[in-house]
């Protein structure tokens, strides 16, 4: 899939800020679509902040101290078919139908009181049948059952490492 290209160089060379246009940019990102941008310095800060959001990158000076930076959203690492379907509503979960999640959240930081009004205000905007990933640093039993009670279906496990709490939902009807 084709990158979108975003370069910031004149907003920087005018001393404006791009993060902004930056986080716009992986918003309007198609699942699985990645993200060149092309700034006027090697980004490091912002390395961090993507591979949050679950990109991994690549970066390659291009001369005159100008830099492309190729975001490429991870594919979530979550073997679907060995994750327990714990939906108890009356639909059955299938996840091998499942499409590719839309958006990828991280909630693996502690301090999360959020995360439930956050997960289901952006399960109330996107259409029927997305599906989202959620990265948690525990298992979420206090998002399940609003999920249940929403109508939404999920399905997650821990990572190989034990860690992590690897999350996919598929929005329900609105």
């Amino acid at each position: 899939m084709q990158p979108v290209e975003l370069d910031v160089r004149a907003v920087l060379r005018d001393g404006g800020e791009p993060f902004p246009l930056i986080m716009q940019a992986v918003a309007g990102l198609k699942a699985g679509q990645p993200l060149k941008l092309i700034a006027n310095f090697r980004p490091v800060p912002l390395f961090q902040v993507m591979q949050k959001k679950g990109f991994s990158f690549a970066d390659r000076e291009i001369g005159h101290g100008d830099w492309e930076v190729i975001f490429t959203p991870a594919e979530p690492a979550i073997a679907l078919e060995q994750c327990k379907p714990v939906n108890r509503s009356a639909q059955t979960v299938v996840p091998e139908i499942w499409p590719d999640p839309m958006h990828y959240l991280d909630y693996s930081l502690p301090d999360q009181d959020t995360v439930t009004e956050e997960i289901l205000r952006l399960l109330g905007r996107i259409e029927e049948g997305a599906v989202i990933f959620a990265l948690f640093s525990a298992e979420p039993h206090f998002l399940v059952p609003e999920l249940e009670k929403a109508g939404h279906q999920w399905v997650g496990n821990f990572d190989a490492s034990g860690e992590a709490y690897r999350m996919m939902i598929r929005a329900g009807a609105h």
